[in-house]
């Protein structure tokens, strides 16, 4: 993590309008077709979140916006990224886990696994917000959602994903997304794109 000149890159307008603002976050939703990754996970025996999580994570690498991040008064850089998910831990409770992104799905997988149980067991978050621009993901089993969002608190900056339950129409299984924002770090148009991308990146997974 490094703090850079917002005016040597194309977001300094942007960082300028949007660092002080109320509230700069904004949420889109998009509905995503999960049947494939359903099939997979069922097939492979791979865990649903984890599968939604690298799809995040691949879909997000290819986008220089997701390495920008404002703290307060600076914009941030990073070279790497992250992906965290909310895990319940022994007593019930919900502990907070943070996964460098790998797009080797092999080790991906393998890391989920490890730092989720890890973190589960000793109820102690992980935390790597030092080193990776991190991804906050929260998925909600318990119910389906429509729309999930406003949650700006005015420290934690980082995008953020939530879903519920997914739902299936005939032969297909869908799921509401909700994509939160800030809006120093990308426009509506960077989201939408980011979006879109995630969809490709769900339909087209291949695991061997």
């Amino acid at each position: 993590m490094k703090e850079i000149d917002p005016q040597t890159i194309n977001r300094a307008q942007q960082f300028e309008i949007w660092k002080n603002a109320p509230n700069p976050m904004l949420v889109f939703v998009k509905k995503m077709d999960v049947t494939n990754l359903i099939k997979i996970s069922r097939r492979k025996h791979l865990k649903f979140n984890m599968l939604l999580g690298y799809c995040i994570g691949k879909s997000a690498v290819s986008q220089k916006e997701f390495y920008l991040l404002p703290m307060g008064d600076k914009l941030m850089q990073f070279d790497k990224i992250a992906i965290n998910t909310i895990v319940k831990n022994h007593t019930g409770e919900a502990s907070s886990c943070d996964i460098e992104f790998s797009e080797d799905f092999e080790k991906y997988n393998h890391d989920y696994l490890t730092y989720t149980s890890q973190v589960a067991n000793s109820c102690m978050d992980r935390d790597l917000s030092e080193d990776c621009m991190v991804i906050g993901t929260s998925a909600i089993v318990d119910t389906e959602l429509e729309f999930a969002g406003g949650m700006y608190s005015g420290i934690y900056n980082n995008p953020f994903i939530i879903w519920g339950c997914y739902s299936k129409h005939f032969f297909k299984y869908y799921l509401n997304i909700s994509f939160q924002f800030h809006h120093a770090q990308m426009d509506g148009m960077h989201a939408s794109r980011f979006l879109n991308n995630l969809q490709k990146t769900i339909n087209s997974l291949i695991v061997n």
